[in-house]
């Protein structure tokens, strides 16, 4: 049995990464700081549903203390690490950006320690659709220029792409970026999209849409990313011989068994259209508080999956009106509403 440990098992992504592992035969060793920046209780909830496979075993820890996380990398000799525990949020890195130093750039660092001391066939870590920042060429393709970042939320990802990428050339870790784009679905972050338009929807309330409606998304369902990530487990990066060996379209490095893959729908949907089918799930109109854009947003993403699909075979393809509506069957049953 082969064990693969997954840091911020008690997240959003990182329970459905840890839920699908298990069903797939892999023994799962989780990792989660449980911080407050939501609702603990759904954190506490997901682990306690991993709990119920022997399978999975958990610690309760910080990225950022290297004592505790050497140790269960020494214990737990994994031969896979994914590590998705970061500091999430675009717009709280401007009310509380020291967070995202310590978790996403000192906490990340630690991981890529415990990679290089003990070693692993394949390290895997989460980058987001937010290091192309101002770009405008869409959709998004992995190997543009990602250096116009426009938070720190961002720049700390984007380090944390050049921090792994040093690591594979110097200690020759096989190394995969992915870069997230807007994912959603079932037992999602309370500070998501979805999440506070269907709880405002329910409450009678109205909910805020940016930029007055102007905005678009890749929207990515959950089930469609872990399915990604899990074919990547498998695909790890070998450095060529030469530039010449690397395919027309790959983002490879040329000196590093190193590679950065974006995962999304590669669909871009209206913000006014993800609404729409919110509504429609509902079956009710929702009150809209049309608002200006926010700092350090962006109007689109966008991603080209082309990638993907070429090293794995597979692409998303859960539609946004079936993803909504998954969501919103598990939110009505989980908050019996």
């Amino acid at each position: 049995m082969r064990t693969v440990f997954i840091t911020g098992t008690a997240g959003f992504i990182g329970f459905h990464l840890a839920k699908y592992m298990l069903d797939e035969g892999f023994r799962v060793v989780g990792f989660d700081a449980m911080t407050d920046y939501y609702d603990v209780r759904i954190k506490q909830r997901r682990h306690q549903m991993l709990l119920q496979n022997p399978a999975f075993s958990c610690l309760e820890g910080r990225l950022e203390d290297m004592d505790v996380l050497h140790k269960l990398v020494k214990d737990e000799k994994p031969d896979v690490i994914v590590h998705l525990a970061a500091q999430a949020g675009v717009r709280y890195s401007l009310e509380n950006p020291r967070a995202y130093m310590e978790s996403n750039v000192m906490g990340t660092f630690n991981v890529m320690e415990c990679a290089r001391e003990f070693g692993v066939d394949h390290l895997l870590m989460a980058s987001t659709s937010s290091v192309y920042g101002a770009n405008e060429n869409m959709p998004f393709v992995e190997h543009e220029k990602t250096e116009t970042p426009l938070t720190l939320y961002a720049a700390t990802k984007k380090a944390n792409e050049n921090m792994a990428h040093s690591y594979a050339h110097l200690w020759k870790i096989p190394t995969t970026m992915f870069r997230f784009f807007t994912v959603y679905g079932p037992w999602g972050r309370p500070d998501l999209a979805l999440f506070k338009f269907v709880k405002a929807a329910l409450a009678g309330e109205a909910i805020d849409v940016y930029n007055h409606g102007n905005m678009a998304r890749d929207f990515t369902y959950i089930t469609d990313l872990v399915r990604g990530i899990r074919l990547l487990v498998d695909t790890p990066p070998v450095e060529p011989e030469t530039r010449e060996d690397i395919l027309p379209g790959d983002s490879l490095s040329p000196v590093a068994p190193f590679r950065v893959v974006n995962i999304g729908n590669n669909t871009k949907v209206p913000l006014m259209d993800f609404i729409k089918e919110i509504e429609n799930s509902l079956g009710m109109e929702i009150k809209k508080n049309f608002m200006e854009m926010q700092k350090g947003d962006v109007p689109a993403t966008w991603a080209n999956a082309d990638l993907l699909e070429r090293l794995t075979g597979y692409q998303p393809e859960t539609s946004v009106a079936q993803g909504i509506d998954n969501f919103v069957k598990w939110y009505r049953d989980y908050y019996e509403v």
